[in-house]
């Protein structure tokens, strides 16, 4: 299956295809640049084509449906007067100059991820390029940008999106968006692509005029099922298909983020993520370069990640919400929505170990045994993190983890999962803590919309806050708010920060024991009463090895470590002068006790 959609421009002719089973009529209306009607052509699976010489880039068109609907093209690949305006003919034969780029393993991803719109004042892909500089100096070789398929308005997170194949117009556009894959590329960079395959927009979203998108088999969070398993399943399946190959064959795009996967409703033979890494695979092999596929599933469900031979669906790996979940729960004691899980020494541990903390074990939260054990995977294949956007954007007030706890807490955090055996992933101003929010905000220009929008936040923010005013989604100060502020002087305690992220990340790219992703890498001890973690990592030959220690509580704690101590140094203390802490605690190690400091994390080292 490998149906290309939507304006395919070559410079003698240009095909134009649009998947509408049921209609009898299609006709293609040029708006721009000469106006002009084309009765199109259907073929047996329900496609209509039409070929015309002499279509330029920039011309404008619309699809009539049996005579009357005119609407842009599903498969669109730029909408420069909004998702209700033309559909316009798009050349992406961009003169790349990243011939030399081969993309980097996974398991040497260091991610940020970063907003377009809120990254910087242009808000523009091009305004990402002037920071490349500083995210290599943090110490950054993978961004993942949220969202960019065109949305309404120039406001958006970008989840409502309903032209997958067109790139939002207001951040520069398609050539926009490739001139900012290229230049990642030209300093070593991948980039990740947010993608969203589990539900459309509704603003703008008029895929049903035109065929069974749609399924009403099942409902999904956010409202009717895209169609993966019903009745003319195909052509939907390779809708998505074709989209993810052309971000990855046209855009250069190193991986793709697969939103909430676990929405995908799909009981057919082959489930729709399995095809979908095929495809890849596939494309990977013939182009001589590596493309990876990283999915959010709350199901913790190895399955998605398995390979085939193992019953799997072939992805390269996934995020792990529930490592945020325990570090969160235990640095603020928040116990509301699902942190009713949380909160535990163990269940840190566990992530550590495990990845998944639920892992076959009841969930008092969800009221039921939960989750498998991904025990034969390795930890590369997981990302972690201490926020993201959605654990920041969906709170009311949208706090980040440095409006929550204090100074030394940050500290821990960062140190906690940076130094994790799995993948680390900054959200965007953390390493500086940004004192900005990150609130949720959109532009739809249909009043009940909005209503609706306001009014569904409300009941998805119950179950975690009960005071206070929710900010305004629809408003322009929403996105103002949150917007990283590069122009406001750093205080001590944001360049110390700033110096510790980098600090943390280096080391994690220097030393041999967090180059070994093997489950036996690594041994973990909880100390419940103490709120404390001891960890021990060895690298692939053994010639190096080190024991961390992390301090949740507020006090004072000494630990009999699980392991030899007595040829082992102080690598790094959180709490020592040089990171604004209160200064670094004398530890002695008589009987492998040691002191370490309330809220903080020490690297001890050893290398043979």
């Amino acid at each position: 299956m490998s149906i290309k959609l939507g304006a395919d421009y070559q410079s003698n002719e240009t095909t134009f295809r649009v998947w509408a089973p049921h209609a009898d009529q299609m006709t293609l209306i040029i708006i721009t640049p000469e106006a002009a009607k084309h009765e199109m052509e259907k073929d047996i699976k329900g496609y209509w084509i039409k070929k015309l010489p002499k279509i330029h880039p920039g011309t404008q068109y619309k699809f009539a449906i049996n005579g009357d609907d005119e609407k842009p093209d599903p498969a669109s690949k730029a909408q420069h007067e909004g998702v209700h305006g033309p559909s316009a003919v798009v050349d992406l034969d961009y003169e790349w100059t990243d011939q030399q780029w081969k993309n980097l393993p996974l398991q040497d991803y260091i991610i940020y991820e970063l907003h377009v719109g809120a990254f910087t004042p242009q808000r523009t892909f091009a305004g990402v390029v002037e920071k490349l500089d500083y995210l290599l100096d943090l110490g950054i070789n993978a961004i993942e940008i949220m969202p960019v398929a065109q949305f309404p308005g120039e406001r958006n997170w970008g989840y409502d999106g309903v032209y997958p194949f067109a790139t939002q117009i207001s951040y520069g556009g398609p050539s926009g968006f490739q001139q900012l894959v290229d230049a990642c590329h030209s300093k070593g960079i991948a980039v990740i692509l947010d993608v969203v395959y589990n539900h459309m927009g509704p603003e703008g979203n008029y895929l049903s005029l035109f065929g069974p998108y749609f399924t009403d088999k099942y409902q999904t969070p956010w409202g009717q099922a895209l169609n993966f398993d019903d009745d003319y399943s195909d052509e939907v399946r390779n809708f998505f298909l074709q989209n993810a190959l052309m971000w990855l064959r046209d855009f250069h795009i190193d991986a793709l983020r697969l939103d909430a996967i676990h929405a995908i409703k799909d009981f057919g033979a082959v489930h729709f993520m399995k095809e979908l890494s095929q495809e890849v695979k596939k494309m990977s092999k013939e182009a001589g370069v590596p493309k990876i596929l990283i999915g959010e599933s709350d199901l913790n469900d190895v399955r998605f990640i398995d390979s085939y031979e193992r019953g799997g669906y072939g992805l390269d790996g996934q995020w792990v919400d529930e490592f945020h979940h325990a570090i969160h729960a235990l640095i603020t004691g928040e116990k509301k929505g699902y942190y009713e899980d949380f909160g535990e020494m163990e269940q840190l541990a566990s992530s550590f170990q495990n990845s998944y903390v639920y892992n076959g074990r009841y969930s008092q939260h969800r009221k039921k045994t939960f989750g498998n054990d991904p025990a034969h995977t390795p930890f590369s294949q997981f990302v972690v993190f201490g926020q993201n956007h959605d654990q920041v954007g969906n709170r009311m007030l949208g706090e980040r983890i440095t409006r929550l706890v204090d100074f030394e807490a940050a500290k821990l955090v960062a140190a906690t999962y940076l130094l994790s055996p799995m993948l680390p992933m900054l959200f965007m101003g953390e390493e500086y803590a940004e004192e900005n929010p990150f609130l949720y905000f959109v532009s739809h220009t249909d009043p009940n919309l909005v209503e609706a929008v306001r009014q569904g936040r409300k009941k998805e923010f119950e179950a975690f806050h009960l005071e206070g005013d929710m900010p305004d989604p629809q408003s322009e100060a929403s996105l103002e708010q949150s917007s990283l502020q590069w122009n406001k002087e750093k205080t001590r305690s944001q360049k110390a920060l700033l110096n510790w992220y980098k600090h943390l990340i280096q080391w994690r790219k220097q030393h041999a024991g967090w180059q070994n992703f093997s489950r036996q890498s690594q041994q973990v001890k909880a100390y419940e009463a103490e709120k404390c973690l001891a960890v021990f990592r060895t690298s692939k030959e053994e010639n190096s090895q080190a024991v961390l220690l992390f301090n949740y509580s507020k006090k004072i704690q000494n630990i009999n470590v699980p392991w030899a101590m007595e040829a082992m140094a102080i690598k790094l203390d959180s709490s020592a002068a040089e990171w604004q802490g209160p200064g670094a605690h004398t530890s002695t190690y008589k009987d492998n006790v040691v002191s370490i400091n309330p809220r903080s994390a020490m690297i001890f080292d050893k290398n043979k």
